[in-house]
């Protein structure tokens, strides 16, 4: 196995979508911080402004744009912006952006699972396909996609959420082997439960589904994920910051790995996932979220 060492980071620019924000932005800080020339990319005018704020305060090479990444014009407007301000080609590109949308998969509506797929999935493409022709005539570069470990594990009424992982996880890998010709990296970031400003969109995002929850079919269903969820969030510790800081190994380990788990709990996560059959896998989340016993209540 080839040992890995760490590039330096002098003169290096990356581009991070979702950067306005948790993951991305504390990712945005760690990076300029360690002498990256960094485009952090968002939509909310109020937290770019702050981000500038505190880069002039700090005196970061890092510049705040905005970029709707679910939009052709709004990421061409904003390859244009970074073109103008000198950068042509980054040597970092971290698609960060994404939403979740929690439901049973009979109850979602194909509007939001379509708003999932878009902000997910699609525009990993979109931002990927505008960066590549520079990366690829330099023959170097690297691409780091955020997705989760529910891209690994799907819970109840995280399908729309975990579809859009899983299809990301796939995107990669190909990439990965497509790109290598190319001298640009793939890597996947497979965080577990962090708590971010996107838990709180989350559930505006889902709050149609909440809110009809007792009469739905799958109530019990909502209770187990209620219970389940309660127990995973209680009493974590981490923060965006440990995110950033393995974002930041993967971008400066050569050669970088191909998945990089966040977490403890994500940890041992993907270690069920290769050791469980399915048939033992489901057992554990049956249980975990009380869905074993259902059929008492039903």
């Amino acid at each position: 196995m080839a040992a890995r060492t760490s590039q330096s980071a002098s003169s290096q620019t990356a581009l991070i979508t979702g950067a306005t924000s948790g993951l991305g932005r504390a990712t945005a800080i760690l990076l300029a911080e360690n002498g990256w020339r960094v485009f952090a990319a968002g939509r909310p005018a109020g937290r770019r402004r702050s981000r500038d704020e505190l880069a002039r305060m700090r005196g970061l090479l890092l510049e705040t744009l905005e970029m709707d990444v679910t939009s052709d014009d709004s990421v061409e407007r904003a390859f244009q912006e970074i073109e103008r301000r000198g950068v042509r080609a980054f040597d970092a590109l971290v698609n960060n952006a994404g939403i979740a949308i929690a439901a049973p998969m009979e109850e979602v509506r194909y509007e939001d699972l379509q708003k999932q797929f878009e902000t997910n999935v699609f525009s990993v493409v979109r931002v990927s396909r505008r960066a590549l022709p520079a990366m690829r005539e330099r023959r170097r570069g690297r691409i780091v996609n955020l997705s989760s470990i529910s891209g690994k594990v799907a819970m109840p009424l995280l399908g729309p959420y975990s579809s859009s992982k899983f299809a990301l996880e796939a995107i990669s890998d190909a990439m990965r082997l497509e790109l290598y010709p190319f001298g640009i990296h793939v890597v996947v970031i497979e965080p577990g439960y962090i708590r971010t400003d996107m838990e709180r969109a989350a559930q505006d995002l889902s709050s149609h589904y909440v809110a009809g929850a007792e009469r739905s079919p799958y109530r019990v269903v909502y209770e187990g994920f209620r219970r389940a969820w309660s127990e995973t969030t209680r009493g974590s510790k981490d923060v965006p910051e440990d995110c950033a800081r393995v974002i930041l190994r993967a971008l400066t380990e050569t050669p970088p790995r191909a998945r990089y788990v966040v977490t403890r709990r994500a940890k041992l996560t993907a270690f069920l996932r290769r050791v469980l059959s399915d048939r033992a896998l489901d057992r554990s989340i049956l249980r975990s979220t009380g869905l074993d016993r259902a059929g008492e209540k039903t």
